[in-house]
C-alpha cells in the first residue's frame, strides 16, 4: 500500500474514551527522570500504558517514568500551550500529525530522532515510519495504524434487512432509510466534537475529487474545484434524510454510553463512520464492557460519478514524539515502544491495529481483521483532512461542516470557511 501525503498521519481523535486527567508537566531536569503525556484517559488503554511505564522501569534500573493521561477533547489545546516553552512541556507526548506536527517541528519544539530511532523501530515499521518522516527526517516512533470507515451492528442490519453491506453511496442512502424503518437509529453521531461530523465531509470529497485535485487542493490550499461542493451537497443529503441520531448536534463521540460510539455500543444505533481505534473504544461502552459481538467493519462507499480513486482509505498513525530538551531516557523510551512484544500488547489493549507489522498476527478482532484486508489492498491513504491541512483551516472546515448540518450554513459556506481561513494563515 502506498502512504500517498501521509508524511505527517497521526490521529486528531480519540483511542479511548473517560474523565479528563491532567497534572503539571515539565522537561524534568533530571536525566532519569521523564514526563509522559498520551490520551487513553480509560480502560485497557490507560492501563497499558501505566503497564509500559513500569516495565520501562524494571529494564532501566533508576529511570521514572511520570504518566499523564489527558482527555482526547483537551489534549491539542494542552500540549500546544505547554510546548511554546519546551523547557516546561512534557518529555514524551502523542504527535498531534500533519501539518499541526510541522508547525511544532518549524518551531523548534521535536527532536529529530532520524539516527535515534532503534533498528528494530527502523525494521518493524518501515512503512508507518512514513507518517512521521518530515522533510526526510524523523520525528516519532509508531504505535498503530488507524484507516477509518464504517462499523456497523450485523444484528440491527439483519433486522432491518440489509443483506449486504452499501458498496455505493447511494445504496449507503437506501439502507439508512430501512433501517430507520425498522425503528433504530441509521447512523451514531457526536457533531458536538465537531470532527465526526467533518469526517462525513472528508470522505465524501475524498471520493468526489479526482486525486490529482484532492492533493493539489490540499497542498495549495485551492478549494474551487466543484468536487468540494459537490461533497457537500451529497452530506445534505443525507441529513435531509435524518439519518442521524436524534440531538446528534449535541452528542459526543465517546464519553460515555449516551455518546455516538455508546449509542453503537448499546445497539441504540447501527453503524457510525469513524477510525480503527473503535473497537477499543466500543469495548469500554458495552454493558459488560467486553467487545462488541455483533460488530463489523465495511470501507467507506464509493460515491457514483465521482473521480476519486477506487478503494483509497483516509486515517492516521499515532506515534509519539520527543521534546528537544529532553534526555536520552525519554528516547530510549519511545525506542521502547515500538518493541514487539509491546506492540503486541498495545494492539490487545487498545484493540487496534499495531504499527509494528511483526506484531499484527496478534490481531484477532474480526472487523480489525477486515480493515487490515482493506488496508493491505488500498492503492493509497489519505492522512485525515483536518490534521493534513493544519488547525486554522482544519478547524474552520469541521466548524463549518456542523454548521451546514444545522441549518446554519451551505456546502459553498463551507469552502468559503476554508478559503477564508487560508487567507488568514
Amino acid at each position: 500500500m502506498k502512504l500517498k501525503t501521509f508524511a505527517a498521519a497521526t490521529l486528531a481523535v480519540a483511542t479511548v474514551i473517560g474523565m479528563s486527567a491532567c497534572g503539571g508537566s515539565g522537561s524534568s531536569s533530571d536525566d532519569k527522570t521523564i514526563t509522559f503525556w498520551h490520551n487513553a484517559s480509560a480502560g485497557e488503554g490507560r492501563q497499558y500504558w501505566e503497564n509500559l511505564a513500569k516495565s520501562f522501569e524494571s529494564a532501566n534500573p533508576g529511570t521514572k517514568v511520570e504518566v499523564q493521561a489527558i482527555q482526547n477533547e483537551d489534549f491539542a489545546g494542552k500540549l500546544q500551550t505547554a510546548m511554546q516553552d519546551p523547557a516546561s512541556g512534557p518529555d514524551v507526548f502523542m504527535s498531534l500529525g500533519g501539518a499541526k506536527t510541522q508547525e511544532m517541528i518549524d518551531a523548534g519544539q521535536v527532536m529529530d530522532l532520524t539516527d535515534k530511532i532503534s533498528d528494530t523501530v527502523k525494521t518493524d515499521m518501515k512503512t508507518t515510519l512514513s507518517a512521521a518522516t518530515f522533510d526526510g527526517k524523523v520525528y516519532g516512533v509508531p504505535v498503530s495504524v488507524e484507516p477509518g470507515g464504517m462499523w456497523y451492528s450485523k444484528d440491527l442490519f439483519k433486522k432491518a434487512g440489509v443483506s449486504d453491506v452499501p458498496a455505493t453511496y447511494e445504496d449507503l442512502l437506501a439502507d439508512a432509510k430501512k433501517l430507520k424503518d425498522s425503528g433504530t437509529d441509521a447512523i451514531a453521531l457526536g457533531a458536538k466534537d465537531a470532527w465526526p461530523a467533518a469526517h462525513w465531509y472528508y470522505w465524501l470529497v475524498l471520493r468526489e475529487c479526482s486525486p490529482e485535485v484532492y492533493d493539489k487542493s490540499v497542498q495549495d490550499h485551492d478549494f474551487s474545484n466543484e468536487c468540494w461542493v459537490n461533497a457537500g451537497k451529497k452530506l445534505q443529503e443525507l441529513n435531509d434524510l435524518k439519518a442521524f441520531n436524534d440531538g446528534f448536534l449535541t452528542t459526543t463521540a465517546q464519553q460515555g454510553a449516551n455518546s455516538s460510539a455508546g449509542l453503537l455500543a448499546n445497539h441504540k444505533a447501527a453503524m457510525e463512520l469513524m477510525g480503527a481505534w473503535e473497537p477499543g473504544v466500543l469495548k469500554d461502552l458495552t454493558p459488560d464492557q467486553k467487545p462488541m459481538a455483533d460488530l463489523g467493519f465495511f470501507a467507506f462507499p464509493e460515491v457514483a460519478g465521482g473521480e476519486g480513486e477506487p478503494g483509497a482509505l483516509m486515517g492516521g498513525v499515532t506515534y509519539f514524539c520527543v521534546n528537544p530538551k529532553a534526555s536520552q531516557t525519554s528516547i530510549d523510551f519511545v525506542n521502547y515502544m515500538g518493541e514487539k512484544k509491546n506492540q503486541e500488547d498495545y494492539a490487545k489493549a487498545f484493540s487496534t491495529i499495531p504499527a509494528s507489522e511483526p506484531a499484527r498476527g496478534v490481531v484477532t478482532d474480526e472487523s480489525l481483521k477486515q480493515v487490515i484486508e482493506y488496508l493491505d489492498k488500498a492503492p493509497s491513504m489519505q492522512l485525515w483532512m483536518d490534521t493534513a491541512l493544519g488547525t486554522n483551516i482544519g478547524n474552520a472546515l469541521n466548524a463549518a461542516v456542523v454548521n451546514m448540518l444545522s441549518g446554519q450554513g451551505s456546502p459553498e459556506d463551507i469552502v468559503k470557511a476554508m478559503e477564508d481561513a487560508a487567507q488568514k494563515g
